[in-house]
């Protein structure tokens, strides 16, 4: 509780070099226009044709809410920061943030398994699809997901921000990054964190192998379809997603992997955009570029909503 006693922290990431801040802050700012309007258009679409009413566009709509959370709780406040020249991030800005980061990009993996086991019964068993994925059976997957986010962004939080921190309060990175907080410890207190983020991981790596067991069954199946079409038809349904994950597990074990250095470096900080930045951006073009129900669909609602202007 001593935390409450300290006024904030500064986020640094490259000191005393404002030009590479300005140009850093110029490429976020693209970046973050780019993911708001991929998944904005992706929410649009899936909410307002009728042609995607199905359990893989509900998932996928509820996939860019998440992305759009995530990216959100960093970029902006980050771009602000350089073109301001000021790094200053009050305690309770700093908790705010850490939970508004924690829940969608926890609630994210429990969405990617959820979409993956979607696409396992759509593929393994055709015939009792809309029977298994059923309304109720879409909701409350969903419901699951945001709650288990939820519970995983107080639980991190909590453990975080129930450590000793020490000066200098200075955040080698452009948001409050948990690994970075953990070196403002002054003692071996943070035990409890360490407990959270074992558990979180462990759950992580269930849902990982719960989406391999779905794919190698997926694959299985579809290997046995006697026409290429129905192969290639198959196929094309699956691999946006397998895309989505790789991309996002990636990244994400290289941030947790990394070496976390007394003085990071700008490979740090790479590390860190490609976890952080990238899959919010790309998740979008993944899902639609190939997608000819989607591109039609995006088509469809352009043109209803430029008759009903003119």
């Amino acid at each position: 509780m001593a935390n409450f006693t300290i006024d904030g922290f500064l986020l640094m990431t490259f000191p005393g070099d404002p030009e590479i801040e300005i140009l850093r802050a110029s490429l976020f700012l693209v970046l973050y226009l780019v993911a708001l309007t991929g998944n904005f258009l992706i929410i649009t679409v899936t909410s307002l044709d009728h042609s995607l009413n199905s359990p893989m566009y509900f998932f996928l709509k509820h996939l860019s809410c998440l992305d759009l959370c995530f990216i959100t709780a960093t970029v902006p406040r980050s771009i602000c920061d350089s073109f301001m020249h000021s790094g200053n991030i009050s305690l309770w800005e700093c908790i705010l943030q850490c939970f508004a980061a924690i829940t969608p990009c926890s609630a994210e993996v429990g969405m990617l398994t959820v979409m993956s086991y979607d696409r396992y019964v759509a593929i393994c068993f055709p015939l009792h699809y809309e029977i298994i994925m059923d309304v109720n059976t879409c909701v409350y997957g969903v419901l699951a997901v945001w709650t288990s986010g939820v519970i995983a962004g107080v639980m991190h939080t909590a453990a975080t921000f129930s450590i000793q921190f020490c000066g200098p309060y200075i955040i080698h990175q452009f948001f409050c990054d948990i690994p970075q907080l953990l070196k403002l410890s002054c003692s071996d207190d943070y035990i409890s964190e360490l407990g959270v983020t074992a558990f979180l991981v462990l759950v992580a790596f269930c849902c990982f192998i719960f989406i391999g067991f779905s794919y190698t069954h997926i694959f299985s199946t579809v290997l046995r379809i006697p026409s290429a079409e129905g192969r290639t038809k198959a196929f094309s349904t699956c691999l946006p997603h397998l895309c989505v994950v790789t991309l996002f597990f990636s990244t994400a074990v290289f941030e947790f992997l990394k070496p976390h250095s007394d003085s990071p470096s700008g490979l740090d900080f790479l590390i860190t955009v490609f976890y952080t930045v990238v899959p919010p951006t790309l998740n979008p073009m993944i899902y639609s570029l190939k997608n000819n129900v989607m591109k039609t669909a995006l088509r469809r609602v352009f043109k209803e909503r430029k008759a009903s202007l003119f």
